[in-house]
């Protein structure tokens, strides 16, 4: 599939945009002032296979804790994790002071200049402008705080928290979430500062869904984009808290539109790093664990494959890079499972077949002998290697 065409936009140690692949990252939960719990997060987030890690700093003392938390990692070897500060009531002050301390920052322009009137109050043109000049003024001096410390920015716009402005000129939609947005990026495009990120998040998946198409038309239109970082906000937990930032996730992927990924779960971080990184392979973009293939069981089927797919995947499930297929009979199998490395197709009753590819390589195997053939046959062909708690130190 084609992708949108991005800006590269370097994150610290991690490029998105272009044809960078496509990041994953999380947000720890920790207060910022719990300076050894948010490095304990970070780092274990990290491990677990986060690519860029958020950090709330909600005032001007979390960004002396986040400039501690940064030097902290960088003396247990872990400068290289990218950090973002995240920001958001009033908030211009503290982009300034955190940006020497993080690889982005990311504003929200619905709260970048906070103020309230009478709910449904009209705007007048003045107070518009008004508004206007007053983000313009304290977005330049973010803007060369950025461009002194090398620091990125996001521009994330959130459905449930357009400004009062946004509102009043283009009601709660998509449209307004991508001006408020657009808004930003112009300023920022005057200043000579082109390293941004955008998001437009809704916890509705029609909305995101509608918000990200929108941008990605007027990117092409300008004949220019940035990296898009793609999320259903306050997905909620379980699986369908799955479901829903998969619909809108990938959605947007199979489009070509995204170049780095959240799944928020409320839940424990580390939770949301599998289904992030299953929802890229699934769309074919990275591949960090075994594709299986297996059929779903019909009276076709000549053993018990809710008992076998778990056997095969626990003995083979190591072995990231290869595709094995798990089929009950032939009559589908050997279309199904054309493009896999191998093929585990049951023959008749208790007696199984092995694949390479296409090849058919060993017929009316015993069942019981099946998943140590499958082995041997893979050892044979010099790809196997010994599950992590086999190795010898």
């Amino acid at each position: 599939m084609e992708r949108l065409k991005t800006r590269e936009v370097s994150i610290g140690s991690v490029t998105i945009g272009g044809e960078q692949p496509i990041a994953v990252q999380s947000m720890i939960v920790e207060d910022t002032s719990d300076i050894q719990g948010c490095i304990g997060s970070i780092i274990r987030l990290h491990k677990a296979g986060c690519e860029i890690v958020r950090v709330t700093t909600p005032n001007l003392k979390d960004v002396q804790c986040l400039g501690e938390i940064r030097q902290q990692l960088t003396s247990m070897g872990y400068a290289g994790i990218p950090l973002v500060a995240d920001i958001h009531h009033n908030g211009w002050k503290i982009a300034i002071e955190v940006s020497k301390f993080v690889a982005k920052i990311r504003i929200n322009p619905g709260l970048f200049v906070f103020g309230r009137k009478n709910p449904g109050a009209d705007y007048t043109q003045e107070e518009i402008e008004a508004e206007r000049q007053k983000i313009r003024l304290q977005m330049k001096d973010v803007i060369e705080a950025c461009k002194r410390n090398h620091t990125a920015m996001r521009i994330g716009v959130n459905h449930g928290s357009l400004s009062e402005r946004m509102l009043f000129l283009y009601g709660n939609t998509p449209e307004g979430m991508v001006e408020s947005a657009l808004e930003f990026i112009e300023i920022c495009e005057q200043e000579n500062f082109f390293d941004l990120v955008v998001s437009l998040k809704a916890s509705r998946v029609p909305v995101m869904i509608a918000a990200n198409r929108l941008i990605a038309q007027r990117f092409k239109a300008r004949g220019s984009g940035y990296p898009l970082h793609l999320g259903v906000t306050e997905a909620g937990d379980g699986s369908y808290a799955r479901i829903k930032s998969t619909a809108g996730i990938a959605t947007l992927l199979a489009e070509g539109i995204g170049d780095t990924i959240r799944v928020s779960l409320s839940e424990d971080p580390i939770e949301e790093l599998p289904v992030c990184y299953d929802i890229l392979q699934a769309l074919g973009f990275r591949k960090t664990k075994v594709e299986f293939i297996a059929c779903p069981s019909c009276g076709r089927t000549k053993f018990n494959l809710t008992e076998v797919v778990p056997r095969v995947r626990e003995a083979t499930e190591h072995l990231v890079g290869l595709d094995i297929a798990i089929m009950g009979c032939i009559v589908n199998g050997l279309g199904e499972m054309a493009d896999a490395d191998y093929g585990y197709v049951g023959q008749g009753i208790g007696r199984v077949s092995l694949y390479r590819g296409k090849e058919l390589v060993k017929r009316n195997i015993p069942e019981e002998s099946g998943i140590s053939e499958l082995i041997q046959l893979i050892q044979q062909d010099g790809k196997w290697i010994e599950p992590p708690e086999r190795i010898s130190v």
